[in-house]
């Protein structure tokens, strides 16, 4: 049972998607919240595998809140919400460490999708703000600075090598969130959504040799 919690400022919207939520076979909500920092409280308390949250809230946003829970430790998974998917907040989300990005729009079989993905370590963008990603990175050059540091440039590596996020956790003595939160930024700084163009990316930028993958 993958165990949710719901965070958006507007109460019918929130109720909808709880909801869809209570339908869906193998969901529960474990709670719900009306603000950024109350998500933050909720989800330290009651601890969830995943949290489903606004971009746009009152108090603290999505962003800073993801931020906020990813400093603390906190293992749930974040799918991020929102009205907006253009490539600036998409980036921001997934360096911010959410596991997935749905427009609002698209809060149907999408969401359940992302929160299913999300709640297994895998990152999940919505077939329209994937497009939007990869437009974006399209434009850089090759070779166009990423911001890859030296620990991710690591991970990548053994991701090219083929161990799993658990494999490379155990040889890089790191948490598997801590690996599946690098996995996310490398995707979010290269313009993957997955691990094929995650390596062709990297090929791209020089950041593996081709008898690297």
């Amino acid at each position: 049972m993958i165990r949710v919690l719901v965070a958006d400022d507007h109460h019918l919207v929130r109720e909808g998607i709880v909801a869809l939520l209570e339908r869906a076979p193998g969901i529960e909500v474990v709670g719900q919240a009306a603000d950024g920092e109350a998500a933050v409280a909720a989800a330290m308390e009651l601890r969830p595998d995943v949290l489903v949250m606004d971009v746009t809230m009152p108090r603290l946003n999505g962003l800073r809140a993801t931020e906020q829970l990813r400093e603390a430790h906190c293992p749930a998974a974040v799918v991020l919400l929102t009205i907006h998917h253009d490539e600036a907040i998409v980036r921001r989300a997934l360096a911010a460490g959410a596991m997935a990005f749905v427009p609002k729009q698209e809060v149907t079989e999408e969401l359940l999708l992302a929160i299913r993905a999300a709640a297994h370590g895998a990152t999940y963008l919505s077939p329209g703000v994937s497009s939007a990603v990869r437009g974006l990175e399209a434009a850089l050059p090759a070779g166009a600075e990423t911001g890859v540091t030296e620990r991710e440039r690591e991970v990548l590596r053994l991701v090219a090598d083929g161990l799993t996020s658990r494999e490379v956790a155990h040889r890089l003595s790191l948490s598997v969130r801590t690996v599946e939160r690098h996995r996310t930024n490398l995707m979010a700084k290269l313009g993957a959504t997955n691990v094929v163009e995650l390596l062709r990316e990297a090929v791209r930028k020089d950041l593996l040799e081709l008898d690297e993958r």
